[in-house]
């Protein structure tokens, strides 16, 4: 029997927003900034294996998870839409963009790498921390005990993935806003090479901020997304990049 994908839609005003949640966690975990949009129409989902969606068989996949979370989309009748994920969620919602452009209409990839060469050295050793266990506990139909599990899978994944490659990223059409922590998991070096990569990129590097960058600043995130999503924006006095004539 098909897995269902748990989802939330606010229905709110506005091109949807459609917000993907980090590894070992659910959308629970965006709630400080789906609550800095509100009055907006904003999307959650629960991928398999995570929050109130049941795991689903065999090893997990950055482009698996992509393909269910455009089935929600397609059945909500959302897209196309903008799309903010961090960490795995970024990933995710850098997959729908290559596989399925017609459901995306821009992208904040926050907090992530496009290959897994890009986080620093150590940062996915190690068991999650409790909490994360604990948060699984309280909504998951499979249950407490299958937590050992998902962990598995996602230790597996991050072996292998994600493996984006900069010929992809240049192939990408849609805005880009890379969005991390100056402080954060990602290497910086790596960031700017998927910056130079993208036909249409931004980069936002935030001062004192973590991995975490999505509940230590809310506010600010949701401040940096609108001002990526304004149609009037301007390419400044001098721009390189963005130059006329500049083949990006």
């Amino acid at each position: 029997m098909a897995t269902t994908t748990w989802s939330s839609d606010t229905g709110g005003d506005g091109v949807p927003l459609l917000l993907l949640h980090p590894g070992g966690t659910d959308s629970r975990s965006m709630s400080l900034l789906a609550g800095a949009f509100a009055g907006h129409r904003v999307v959650v989902v629960d991928r398999p294996g995570h929050g109130r969606t049941a795991d689903v068989p065999g090893p997990w996949h950055f482009a698996d998870a992509a393909a269910v979370v455009a089935t929600v989309v397609e059945r909500l009748d959302a897209g196309p839409v903008h799309v903010l994920g961090w960490s795995d969620g970024a990933v995710v919602g850098l997959h729908l963009a290559l596989d399925r452009p017609d459901l995306v209409r821009s992208l904040v990839f926050g907090g992530a790498p496009y290959s897994v060469d890009g986080w620093y050295s150590g940062v996915l050793d190690g068991d999650p921390p409790q909490f994360m266990a604990d948060a699984y506990a309280e909504v998951s139909p499979d249950g407490a005990d299958h937590w050992a599990i998902v962990t598995a899978k996602a230790r597996a994944l991050h072996e292998t993935e994600p493996d984006v490659s900069t010929a992809r990223l240049r192939g990408l059409d849609v805005p880009v806003l890379i969005l991390c922590g100056d402080d954060d998991e990602v290497r910086l070096d790596h960031l700017t090479t998927m910056l130079e990569a993208l036909p249409d990129g931004e980069l936002a590097v935030v001062p004192r901020a973590t991995h975490g960058l999505i509940v230590e600043k809310p506010g600010l995130v949701a401040d940096l997304v609108r001002a990526f999503h304004a149609e009037d924006k301007s390419d400044g006095v001098a721009p390189r990049r963005r130059g006329a004539g500049h083949a990006v």
